[in-house]
């Protein structure tokens, strides 16, 4: 609670942006004094039924004192928060702080009465769910821990609002009102209610981006030529289903149409509604059309002109104003800088993109933040596609550029639950939420593969993006998205790769593999690849240069038939007698033929082809699927000499869908051994993720762990040190307003209250001191250099153990001076000898950009020289701190290598997950640093620890929902 000193100052960060039901955008803002006339305006169209509800008695206008209460707030004990489109209100909430008997509060309480108005013409939109959201946010902040709201009981739509937000409640019945009392803490049905609605609502806002009922091309030029005409005759020849309208302001009056597409000189002089605008004028003219799509209530922009945030600080201030200004009219933003969005579905095909031919449609999501990616992506399923249409095409593409407002967070709410959607392929060179996009991740891929690879990895962020900055580096990040189920890869040959093996095939049972073909090199060289990439491969099937389609044929039926493959590869190089005559085609169609049919039999086993100078098999492989080819606008005729559909004996065409989801026929095919094995352990590691995701384990509780007197504990610290204030630096940090770490009593008495005992270490200045620090802990004892400079580094000797009696204790510690200098250089403490083991690091921060992450790994060389460490984000579930130890590659230092007696690593497990609450219960908890920790045959002994503290972040992503700033 903020000191009544600044009471009346204005909270900017309560202000968001808030996606609705509907997709459209509000604004939610604290009420100043300046908003009288905004509220008499909203008032008087408030209907006189939701007025009555609202007051429980007719009233129809406010009088002079109610605008003066309801629009001066001190923002602690009285809040009022607005939603406003396009600068005026629709809808208000407020609470005000009442004591025990419901009174209003002459002292700070913990209760408040809370009160919503929306305007009628918003009702449905969900605008009070979303302002409870933000209003419960404010009241936590203000210290008010519960909402008491009266409401008629024909108000049923209010009661409703709260009653579905999830939060523990009570009901009662009095004087004819229905008495509602909620407790604000967070729950978990909260938080999930939360979550849903923010998946609906930004998957709708993309919708209606994606699926637009009418379009209009905002700069385009007379003749031909140039972005705007260029994009108007691809939306055109793509066969758009809604209507289309060319827009200059040049155009002459009498312009009726550009190649048979409406022209007009103003959005204002089309009649009807325009869902979406593409704006291709030069940056400077943006604003005006910003507001002219605004007035006319377009929902949303693809905004092709550059000019922004690209050219540096000038440009982003450029950018971060057009953003403001869409989302002030309720509008979404894709770019500025952006190659454009498709979608292939029947019932829109939108080619609203740079990209001059519509993609071929199916079953493969598209995301990228460059356009010339975007263009070589697209490319290359067309080419892998073998030109005909079916679960390799794309479904939408979305080419966001500066990625300003729309982002791959969005795209994939709208991809989670996307009917046309089966997998996710993903170009980033930024995560500007990378805590939401593990979040995101995780839910998309427990549903259907997302495969990411990212770009700028090494280079930095790209000018044009606005992103968090991150203290980890990009292969911890990697791991992070591993955890989340994302299938991460290096290149975007290795990302078509993956989407076309997941796209065409059911995902693998396991790492078993059959390998057969007709050459030798080229299995063995298969056989190679499988075992680098951690398969368990068979000894490679030799069917000789001799075999024939039939010889394929059986050899791939009977390895689908064992139980003991879990996949098969299929290599093929061309036999001799096939190089005449029509090249081969035949001979491709024949053996395509044959796999295709023999994979059928086994549709949940996956099969991938590697093929060497056969060009056409791949292409064979897609037409033996027998799907229609792509058709330049809807309704053409195939393009000549293609195949018709054949029909199955179920009546399913192959490449379609049978009613139990397993696909037909549909083969992809590698030109080189190591892509067909490295996208085959992609979905082998994807598969074993979806397992495991299906029981994600739990997050355990310990009896012995006291979080309210911890955070009474937290809270006395965090007033001694006086920290920064929300967002600023950790306590700790070298930046102004940080200070140090916590000092070895109090961090031992955090950790200890979490059931985390740290071995005392006493300081010992001088030789006498230590003798007698000894006495007091107990023989034998160690001796070691505190000095940030030695601090772990036994190899510079900075450390003695064992030391078993006063005389060892006394030359060690002469031993140190003479290597090191004085005391004042040293530092050093005693300690009491731990029970041999394993020396190991448990580490957590809470990073700006991706959250708290728990890491672990050997302490010393491994983790620091070799980077050895896994991590895994907070909270941690037992399955997850079972995994972390287990993943690191000295694993095997724990368990028992070479005869060693394995170490207690059900102990090591219990401090991760011990560690985990820690930093998930407290935010303020910042870092925790514990090395070494020395794990025993039996428990563990942490010899060295600190923790940092600071003031919690004013929101994070648990708050409510809000799009990111900018």
């Amino acid at each position: 609670m903020q000191s009544p000193s600044d009471r009346h100052e204005y909270p900017a960060h309560w202000e968001a942006d808030v996606v609705l039901r509907d997709g459209g955008i509000t604004h939610v803002r604290p009420i100043t004094a300046d908003d009288a006339e905004r509220l008499v305006s909203f008032y008087e169209q408030v209907s006189d039924e939701s007025k009555y509800l609202r007051f429980f008695a007719p009233y129809p206008r406010l009088s002079a004192k109610d605008v003066h209460r309801f629009t001066h707030h001190d923002y602690v004990d009285r809040v009022g928060l607005a939603a406003t489109v396009g600068g005026e209100f629709i809808g208000t909430v407020r609470y005000d702080r009442v004591d025990a008997t419901g009174m209003p509060a002459s002292a700070p309480a913990d209760g408040a009465e809370v009160a919503f108005l929306v305007q009628d013409a918003h009702h449905g939109r969900g605008v009070a769910s979303a302002m409870l959201e933000h209003i419960a946010a404010v009241a936590r902040e203000r210290g008010v821990r519960r909402f008491t709201a009266e409401v008629l009981p024909s108000n049923t739509k209010m009661i409703k609002v709260f009653t579905d937000a999830g939060y523990a409640q009570k009901r009662s019945y009095e004087d004819g009102v229905v008495r509602l009392h909620l407790d604000l803490e967070p729950t978990g049905r909260s938080l999930a209610v939360q979550q849903a609605r923010e998946q609906r609502a930004e998957a709708r806002s993309v919708r209606r981006l994606l699926a637009p009922g009418s379009v209009a091309v905002i700069g385009v030029s007379r003749t031909p030529g140039g972005v705007g005409r260029g994009v108007l005759e691809h939306l055109r020849d793509g066969g758009f289903t809604g209507a289309l309208h060319a827009v200059n302001t040049s155009f002459p009056e009498d312009l009726a149409e550009i190649e048979g597409v409406p022209a007009r000189r103003s959005l204002r002089d089309i009649d009807g509604p325009v869902d979406l605008a593409v704006v291709a004028v030069p940056a400077e003219r943006v604003p005006e059309v910003v507001d002219e799509c605004g007035a006319h209530g377009v929902q949303g922009l693809v905004v092709l002109s550059a000019g922004y945030a690209e050219l540096g600080p000038e440009g982003r201030e450029r950018q971060r104003q057009l953003v403001r200004r869409a989302r002030a009219f309720g509008m979404r933003v894709i770019g500025p800088n952006a190659f454009g969005v498709v979608n292939t579905a029947p019932g829109v095909r939108l080619n609203a993109s740079l990209a001059p031919e519509m993609p071929r449609a199916g079953r493969i999501g598209l995301f990228t933040q460059s356009g010339a990616i975007g263009v070589a992506l697209l490319s290359r399923l067309h080419r892998r596609g073998g030109g005909v249409t079916g679960v390799t095409g794309v479904s939408t593409f979305v080419s966001a550029g500066n990625r300003a407002d729309v982002s791959g967070n969005d795209v994939l709410q709208y991809w989670y639950d996307d009917p046309e959607t089966d997998v996710a392929l993903m170009y980033l060179e930024s995560i500007g939420n990378p805590r939401k996009f593990n979040r995101l991740a995780r839910r998309t891929a427990a549903a259907k593969p997302l495969v990411v690879v990212q770009g700028a990895r090494h280079s930095g962020v790209p000018q044009g993006h606005a992103v968090r900055a991150t203290r980890l580096p990009h292969d911890t990040v990697s791991a992070l998205l591993r955890q989340a189920g994302v299938i991460r890869v290096d290149t975007i040959t290795e990302l078509v790769d993956a989407g076309l093996l997941l796209a065409r095939q059911p995902l693998p049972a396991g790492p078993r593999v059959a390998i057969l073909g007709n050459s030798e090199s080229l299995g063995l060289l298969t056989y190679d690849a499988c075992l680098a990439e951690g398969l368990r491969p068979r000894r490679p099937l030799d069917l000789t240069t001799a075999a024939t389609p039939d010889d394929f044929h059986r050899a791939l039926s009977r390895a689908l038939a064992d139980p003991g493959c879990d996949a098969v590869v299929v290599t093929a190089i061309p036999r001799i007698d096939e190089t005449a005559g029509d090249g081969g085609r035949t001979a491709d169609a024949a053996l395509a033929e044959a796999l295709r049919t023999a994979g059928a039999q086994a549709p949940g086993k996956p099969v991938l082809v590697v093929h060497v100078e056969l060009g056409g098999l791949a292409e064979a492989l897609s037409a033996a699927a027998g799907t229609a080819p792509r058709a330049r606008a809807a309704g053409a005729e195939p393009a000549p000499g293609a195949a018709a559909p054949q029909p199955q004996e179920d009546g399913t065409a192959a490449g379609e869908e049978k009613p139990d989801g397993t696909r037909l026929g549909l083969i992809p095919a590698y030109p080189a051994a190591e892509r067909a094995v490295r996208a085959l352990a992609e979905a082998v590691r994807y598969a074993g993720w979806r397992r495991e995701a299906a029981e994600p384990g739990r997050v355990p509780e310990f009896e012995d762990i006291d979080e309210k007197e911890t955070a009474s504990f937290i809270d006395g610290l965090l007033a001694r040190t006086a920290g920064p204030g929300p967002g600023g630096p950790a306590v700790g940090d070298p930046g102004p307003g940080g200070g140090p770490d916590l000092g070895p009593e109090d961090t031992a008495a955090l950790l200890r209250r979490y059931g985390i005992p740290v071995r005392r270490a006493v300081p010992a200045p001088t030789a006498g001191e230590a003798v007698a620090a000894a006495r007091r802990l107990g023989f034998p004892v160690a001796l070691k250099t505190t000095a940030p400079h030695l601090r772990h580094r036994a190899d510079l000797g900075g450390v003695r153990l064992d030391l078993a009696d006063e005389e060892q204790v006394r030359r060690a510690f002469a031993e140190l001076a003479e290597l090191f200098g004085g005391a004042e250089e040293v530092r050093p403490v005693v300690q009491q000898m731990a029970p041999r083991g394993v020396d190991t690091l448990v580490r957590a921060v809470i990073d700006p950009a991706a959250g708290p992450v728990l890491s672990f790994g050997l302490a010393g060389a491994p983790s620091q020289l070799l980077g050895d460490l896994s991590h895994r984000l907070i909270p941690v579930t037992g399955r997850d701190a079972a995994s972390m130890i287990r993943s690191v590659r000295t694993a095997p230092l724990l368990f028992g290598w070479r005869g060693a007696a394995p170490v207690d690593t059900d102990a090591l497990e219990r401090l991760l997950l011990r560690v985990s609450r820690l930093v998930d219960d407290h935010p303020e908890v910042v870092a925790v640093t514990l090395e070494p920790v020395v794990v025993a045959p039996r428990g563990v002994s942490v010899l060295g620890a600190s923790v940092r503290l600071a003031p919690p972040p004013a929101r994070d992503d648990q708050g409510p929902r809000t799009l990111p700033e900018y």
